[in-house]
């Protein structure tokens, strides 16, 4: 598969997103924008993110929620610093974590190595059996259970 990766961006506020959908397909990458967690959910069946650059503190469905449902590696973005958001980040099992306003070089250096965990895990992965459920990255499994199957 020669697909380029695609990176989902979620942000509340629209000036991040169309900063964030210039400086990823400047880099090469395909990008989707999202305005809230709901609606990359929406679009997710359909949709394959190499990464997930997202932000914490969203109306309705938070960053941490929705990091919570997914497999897919993610980037946390964050305005704040607080004690709780800065310690839940670095107790995720996210891929990186950014600190808004984030320079260019870090937020794609960020990117790269998350894209390139997901490809790895792909390409090591055992093609499927007949008969078992076929699996996609990023979709709806969650983090805490066994969804090994």
């Amino acid at each position: 598969m020669n697909d380029v990766p695609i990176i989902a961006i979620v942000d509340d506020d629209a000036s991040v997103r169309r900063s964030l959908l210039r400086l990823v397909e400047s880099a090469g990458y395909k990008a989707e924008t999202f305005a809230s967690a709901r609606k990359f959910l929406a679009w997710l069946p359909d949709g394959r993110p190499a990464c997930l650059v997202l932000d914490v503190h969203m109306d309705e469905l938070s960053g941490f929620d929705l990091y919570d449902r997914l497999t897919v590696p993610v980037v946390f973005i964050t305005g704040r610093d607080d004690a709780v958001t800065l310690a839940r980040m670095e107790s995720s099992s996210a891929a990186g974590h950014l600190r808004k306003p984030f320079d260019r070089t870090t937020v794609l250096d960020t990117i790269d190595r998350a894209a390139g965990a997901l490809q790895a895990r792909r390409l090591a992965r055992p093609p499927a059996v007949d008969g078992d459920p076929p699996r996609v990255d990023g979709h709806p499994q969650g983090r805490g259970g066994d969804d090994e199957g």
